[in-house]
């Protein structure tokens, strides 16, 4: 359906009303919601894995692998957890307080929440981010990508069919509609995309002082460093998996590497050989390799990859008719070239070349940029990779490995800086969509004149004098 001010208004209305009667509060009936939501995403696999090959021409393995596999593990984990992640806290309020020493904390949900979610990994960063706000007991507006619309329309499907539209909608359209959506007052926001849009949805949200949680893919792009003492031939291998996954299009992709000079030649022979290896000599042509979103974006990959054309040393081809262009290597990049400065989001793969023993000064520069939201290190030394991902600013990273960190239960998936703020997955998921809210229970009994007038004269420095005590 075509949306109005008037039809989003109506909806987020309906579901402020439907929070307040307070249904979601209940912590079993969240963990009802979220075995519906996984219930209906196994249901659905057939129809979710076909929109997901009409987008963005995903196998069905790479479907599930990426998007709705992830969706299973990320509900899975919070069933396990939120009975524990829910419990109120319960505290001991300290003698400044006495008598009245309980406090508890209860973990409230926000409200109605807003959850923006990109064309990319259209199933699993919608509802991904739809269990976590389930957790936390909020209603959910998804307003998911008009540019993967297969998607969209399977969603939309999957929701109407499993959540009444007062508890959880989609809301489809292009950038109007989003606009119409940030109009309302939502009581949270999660948008995950462009550090660009980010900006606007900041300054929207700020009218409302709406609480907004942002992953964004990082304005310089992520870096992977390739040391000389690396195992080229498995940082090879695992790079080229990662560039082929859904055509470079991951806000986790390595957008650049820098390689140690004195490895680099014997690196791109690996990098080469991996990737005819993996996706085979002409991956336009493979059904397998995923497509860019649009014939648009597929140009200005096309523009980008003629304007190094002197410097591709793998890939450069591309089928505008399937929308594919093949991983492309362009070597050598300088550190200050413009593709090295912002995210590139499709198959093209600068490699910049550095003198190993001026390993520093590129963390350097690397550290004076923007924050990328991922960091990959491939080198024998541990002790220094430690270091390095202890001290640079980043949302994760790993060391001799791509991307599966975020793949780690318990932990936090999270950007900083122009690369996002908040952090979701399992119980930090359950965090982000609530706030803690703390309640002191108070005696009626016993209570102690100490903060009462006056606050002079012996009274005074008796109170003082006890005052002191709790300094200890």
């Amino acid at each position: 359906m075509a949306h109005t001010r008037e039809t989003v208004h109506a909806i987020v209305e309906n579901q402020r009303r439907f929070f307040r009667t307070g249904a979601t509060l209940d912590v079993n009936w969240r963990i009802e919601q979220l075995k519906k939501l996984k219930q209906a995403v196994l249901a659905n696999r057939d129809m979710l894995e076909e929109a997901l090959y009409e987008d963005l021409g995903k196998s069905p393995i790479e479907a599930y692998l990426c998007d709705l596999g992830p969706v299973i593990v990320e509900v899975n984990e919070i069933l396990h957890g939120l009975k524990r992640w829910a419990r109120p806290e319960h505290h001991f309020s300290g003698l400044m307080c006495f008598p009245s020493i309980s406090t508890t904390v209860y973990k409230m949900p926000y409200g109605v929440s807003l959850i923006i979610s990109p064309f990319n990994f259209p199933i699993l960063l919608t509802l991904g981010v739809l269990a976590a706000s389930i957790s936390g007991g909020n209603t959910a507006v998804l307003k998911t990508s008009s540019k993967s619309a297969a998607s969209t329309r399977a969603l939309a499907k999957l929701i109407a069919e499993t959540f009444p539209p007062e508890y959880v909608t989609v809301v489809d359209g292009g950038h109007d509609v989003a606009d119409l959506c940030l109009e309302e007052r939502f009581d949270k926001i999660f948008y995950t995309g462009s550090p660009a849009v980010a900006k606007h949805v900041l300054e929207k949200a700020s009218r409302h002082l709406t609480s907004v949680a942002l992953e964004l893919g990082g304005e310089n792009g992520n870096w992977c460093i390739i040391r000389k003492d690396a195992d080229l031939r498995d940082a090879a291998r695992k790079i080229a998996f990662f560039k082929l996954c859904n055509a470079g299009q991951i806000c986790i992709n390595i957008n650049q590497i820098a390689v140690a000079e004195e490895v680099a030649e014997p690196f791109l022979m690996e990098l080469k050989r991996e990737f005819i290896r993996q996706i085979g000599e002409k991956p336009e042509d493979n059904p397998e390799y995923p497509k860019l979103i649009s014939p648009a974006v597929y140009d200005k990959c096309e523009r980008y990859a003629a304007a190094y054309r002197d410097r591709i040393v793998f890939g450069g081809t591309g089928n505008r008719e399937t929308v594919r262009f093949a991983p492309t290597v362009l070597y050598p990049v300088e550190m200050d070239e413009e593709i090295v400065r912002h995210e590139l989001f499709c198959p093209l793969l600068p490699v910049v070349p550095f003198p190993d023993a001026e390993t520093e000064a590129l963390l350097s520069v690397i550290a004076e940029r923007e924050h990328p939201l991922a960091m990959y290190l491939f080198t024998a030394d541990k002790r220094w990779a430690k270091r390095v991902m202890s001290t640079q600013q980043f949302g994760g990273g790993c060391i001799n490995e791509v991307c599966v960190h975020m793949m780690v239960k318990g932990v936090p998936f999270n950007g900083t800086g122009h690369s996002g703020m908040g952090a979701y997955h399992g119980e930090w998921g359950f965090r982000e969509f609530t706030h803690p809210q703390t309640v002191l229970t108070g005696k009626t009994r016993r209570n102690l004149p100490l903060r009462e007038h006056p606050y002079s004269g012996d009274a005074g420095r008796q109170k003082r004098k006890l005052l002191n005590l709790f300094e200890r």
